[in-house]
């Protein structure tokens, strides 16, 4: 991957429909160029597809927060079993450091915010939990 591949992915990291004669245009290259690019990047695996970034309005103000947890060795298989059968979980990272799985919850209310916390909390192999509500966001660039 080079400059030009980089820079195709930037925009379209900032709008995922921007039309292909619009990115040949700003990044000063062959409409053609930019087609053969989109296609080897999708053949490489570079980009997976195209999606739509939810804002605020559309994620119907669910408070979101982001649970730290620390699990017992041999637990993590189950333990990630059981949140894939939460609803409330959007993503989990396995993590280096102190703790060993970071966990993206997201409720339509506090109470039931809460209610997810507890059941995470209570699953058999975890050893310790730190939750960190989400405020504001200030700078989001994931896709």
């Amino acid at each position: 991957m080079d400059d030009t591949d980089r820079a195709i992915i930037a925009l379209l990291g900032e709008d995922a429909r921007m039309p292909v004669a619009t990115l040949a245009r700003r990044l000063k290259v062959a409409r053609s160029t930019i087609q053969a690019r989109l296609e080897r990047l999708e053949t490489s695996g570079a980009i997976t597809g195209y999606t739509v970034k939810l804002g605020a309005a559309a994620r119907g103000g669910r408070i979101r927060a982001s649970v730290l947890l620390t699990v017992e060795p041999r637990a993590q298989a189950n333990i990630l079993s059981r949140l894939k059968s939460i609803p409330e979980v959007e993503v989990a990272h396995s993590t280096s450091g102190r703790f060993d799985l970071l966990v993206q919850i997201a409720a339509p209310t506090t109470t039931q915010l809460d209610d997810v916390l507890d059941r995470i909390g209570a699953m058999t192999g975890v050893k310790s939990s730190e939750s960190l509500i989400h405020l504001s966001t200030r700078i989001d660039r994931a896709v």
